[in-house]
């Protein structure tokens, strides 16, 4: 099934706009796309009539020229005709909003919807799903735009089950500033699942990272996924629900899913060479590192700090997480040691964790870095920097991208992510450098590159 249509259309008919509600689910996306997206979007009511000067079209077949995506807001017992008149009229794919179906125990009016688009070849995302983020095409989250984070642009897309998951994930990575190609809510997954959407996105030109929410696979999709993990260019980060006997009851009153035996999906998870993160912060740091380091591992690290404390704690995550914190010879800490400022050379701690103390200033920490990168000992730094020392300057995240770009080595730079340190922190991500928010989270970023090439 093609899928362009659904997430690159040209055109958008919502279904099932009210006259008399505005905050229905269905004027929400009208209005959204219609006036901040490239699709020319029309909306459809069995009534007719106008909408704030638009017409309101009684049915799919008068709406002028051929439609990419029709996005459904229906009961969802009129959902089955509905499919049946995109298909007469040549719609290149739905969107069903409506819940409704398999989660509420209407299997057979789901398997109805799924017959039908099976036997025409008709892509359909959901039922009971946001649907499609793609922008600058569509935009079908039922969601007021002035409620949301508007996410940045970037080279990470993800896909849910979950609706409100897949929000929280957007507005967690762009928190974090990392920039998203597209999003997919998949729902009850009837016809188009997470596979189908895979092979999609590790061809697509805007994605380097997929994340994936999953609470379980449909029959036979296991052994698939295992196959696509087999040729995937991209990076996939999982995010797993349903993994105890309480978590599989709640995902299948969700999405009506399958959550399965948690101790083989982990197995075929590993075997597939896919990134599982055990939490909502594993995964965020996951894709943000991924974003910025694509092809990199980081098995050796150094960790440069302005705190021994914070150095301590980045040393023993490191060794639990299985990375190596690299032995520097005492020659090179001899070598570095005038290099410093006069200031920092008497009391600095130049065995790995290198404790540059909070007496340091840009250049300290600019030649530090530069020093260890060009090590072959070095595979990555992890930098933990506080904006708050008297000799920091917000140059310190351009410098910094400088040297890593020079060398084509991975930084990893821990920040305390507070509003007024925003200009520190910009100052490394709009340069393409990874930054976390706590020195686990640095550590976990090392991790997904080394996984990753495992």
């Amino acid at each position: 099934m093609k899928l362009d249509p659904l997430l690159q259309p040209e055109s958008l008919a919502v279904v099932g706009i009210s006259l008399s509600n505005p905050f229905n689910p269905a004027n929400v996306i009208y209005h959204k796309n219609n006036l901040r997206y490239d699709a020319r979007t029309y909306c459809v009511n069995p009534r007719g009539g106008t909408l704030f000067g638009d017409p309101v079209y009684k049915s799919i077949s008068q709406v002028p020229g051929k439609i990419d995506c029709a996005v459904l807001s229906i009961r969802a017992d009129l959902v089955p005709a509905a499919i049946e008149e995109c298909i007469e009229n040549e719609v290149g794919g739905a969107i069903i909003i409506s819940g409704g179906f398999a989660e509420t125990g209407r299997i057979d009016l789901q398997n109805q919807v799924a017959a039908l688009a099976h036997e025409h070849n008709f892509p359909v995302i959901g039922p009971n799903c946001l649907g499609i983020f793609s922008p600058p095409s569509i935009d079908t989250f039922f969601l007021p735009s002035e409620r949301l984070v508007t996410p940045r642009k970037g080279n990470v897309a993800l896909l849910s089950q979950s609706g409100g998951i897949l929000v929280d994930m957007m507005i967690k990575l762009t928190q974090e500033g990392v920039g998203i190609s597209r999003t997919v809510s998949i729902g009850n997954k009837a016809v188009i699942d997470e596979i189908d959407l895979l092979f999609y996105l590790d061809s697509d030109p805007k994605t380097s990272v997929i994340g994936l929410y999953l609470e379980g696979f449909s029959e036979g999709r296991g052994r698939d996924f295992v196959t696509f993990m087999e040729q995937a260019s991209r990076p996939v980060v999982l995010l797993k629900a349903g993994k105890t006997p309480g978590g599989s009851r709640a995902v299948s009153s969700h999405t009506a899913s399958i959550a399965g035996d948690y101790p083989v999906f982990r197995e075929v998870i590993r075997q597939s060479g896919a990134l599982e993160a055990q939490n909502e912060a594993e995964f965020v740091s996951y894709c943000e590192s991924l974003s910025c380091c694509k092809e990199t591992t980081a098995e050796r690290v150094c960790i440069i700090t302005a705190s021994g404390g914070h150095g301590a704690m980045a040393s023993d995550g490191c060794f639990n997480a299985g990375i190596e914190v690299a032995q520097i010879p005492e020659d090179d800490i001899q070598e570095l040691q005038p290099q410093l400022s006069k200031s920092v050379q008497a009391i600095a701690s130049l065995n790995n964790p290198i404790d540059l103390t909070g007496s340091a200033g840009d250049n300290d920490f600019y030649t530090a870095t530069r020093f260890f990168l060009e090590k072959d000992y070095v595979d990555a730094v992890i930098l933990l920097l506080l904006p708050y020392l008297p000799a920091i300057s917000t140059d310190i995240g351009a410098r910094i991208a400088s040297v890593a770009m020079q060398y084509n080595k991975p930084v990893i730079t821990y920040m305390p992510h507070v509003d007024r340190y925003v200009m520190f922190i910009e100052g490394f991500e709009s340069n393409g450098l990874a930054v976390a928010h706590s020195v686990e989270g640095a550590v976990h970023m090392v991790r997904a590159m080394n996984r990753r090439r495992s």
